[in-house]
């Protein structure tokens, strides 16, 4: 198990620094201008706020001239003089982005003012966590149950209505969905807020429960849009697992039928069951894009989007980053899972 366990962090390592290189390659030549960019205007900044500076110099040239000067001595200090394809760049960019130092987003702040990428992330990142997971582990629940049920009795009234609801719920997209549930739900009987946002502030003592009053209408609508999938799946699983010799042995010696489904078959069941939920987890993080932005949930899926509609290149590699690491934590836990209830994965 340790020998299973070594091989796959150093594959998701491995994956990690290729995932950073690419991301580095494809973006290098607009970061680099942005982060010159932003020394030019950070430099302006810092002698602006000192006007004794501004009034030492006797004219406008001098002063031109000392800004400039110091624009290069931070740009030298930075290590912005070299190209950016440069061995020594690529490296230092790569080595920032694995400590967590994305810089400064170019036109997106906190909600506190901030421009700091990794307060900005650390900020929306947990909101995310809190909605998608919260609705993962809910649709999760419910749909291992219902399919395990309806997977064994094949073809009742359960079964066709379950895998009617899975059909007709995935073939609408939770967008569309989310805006009928605002209509109905907000401007028709307003119970719920058309907006995911608290209005009130974060620092307020009762933000927490705003957030979450807010929640409740995305997180119904993802719940209701998700588990009938993934019934459907346990289902298919179930369905499979009950042909076996050894449920039907167990069926054969009067084992109860509950305990063999829910004991027997779902423990056979358990690794693709697992697999599918941490890539659901993982993937749910990433694409929250469309659904924060339908709901206006402040999280990281909305400042995706913000940060994509205004090319904010430093908050665009810094979410990428965040987002590959929590999809590989999420392979990684799974491929320990699977390796547990298939004994047979760390022989191989």
């Amino acid at each position: 198990m340790k020998r299973y366990v070594g091989t796959r962090l150093i594959t998701m390592f491995g994956v990690l620094m290729i995932t950073l290189l690419i991301t580095v390659l494809l973006v290098g030549s607009n970061m680099d201008s942005i982060l010159k960019q932003g020394v030019v205007f950070q430099v302006r900044s810092e002698i602006t706020e000192n006007p004794k500076i501004s009034e030492s110099f006797s004219s406008v040239d001098e002063f031109e001239s000392f800004v400039q000067m110091q624009i290069e001595q931070r740009v030298k200090t930075l290590g912005l003089d070299e190209p950016w394809y440069s061995p020594q760049r690529i490296g230092l960019t790569m080595y920032k982005i694995l400590t967590l130092d994305f810089g400064r987003a170019t036109f997106l702040t906190s909600d506190s003012g901030s421009s700091d990428v990794k307060e900005i992330i650390l900020e929306k990142l947990p909101r995310t966590i809190l909605l998608f997971t919260t609705a993962t582990i809910i649709i999760s629940v419910i749909g291992i149950f219902l399919g395990a049920f309806s997977g064994s009795r094949v073809g009742s009234m359960i079964d066709r209505l379950t895998s009617s609801f899975a059909v007709i719920s995935s073939s609408f997209p939770v967008w569309w969905i989310g805006m009928l549930m605002i209509f109905l739900f907000s401007f028709m009987y307003q119970i719920f807020p058309a907006r995911a946002t608290p209005l009130i502030p974060s620092s307020d003592p009762n933000y927490i429960g705003s957030l979450l009053y807010h929640m409740t209408l995305p997180l119904i609508t993802i719940v209701m849009i998700g588990f009938g999938s993934w019934a459907y799946l346990v289902r298919n699983f179930i369905v499979g697992i009950m042909q076996e010799d050894f449920i039907i042995a167990k069926k054969t010696i009067g084992v109860d039928q509950k305990k063999i489904i829910y004991s027997h078959a779902l423990k056979n069941a358990a690794p693709p069951i697992v697999t599918i939920l941490a890539l659901s987890l993982s993937g749910s993080l990433g694409g929250a894009i469309i659904t924060e932005a339908v709901f206006d949930w402040p999280g990281m899926g909305r400042l995706y989007f913000e940060a994509i509609t205004v090319m904010d290149l430093p908050i665009i590699i810094g979410a990428t980053y965040i987002l590959t690491v929590f999809f590989l934590i999420s392979i990684f836990v799974a491929d320990l899972l699977y390796g547990y209830f298939d004994p047979r994965v760390r022989v191989g």
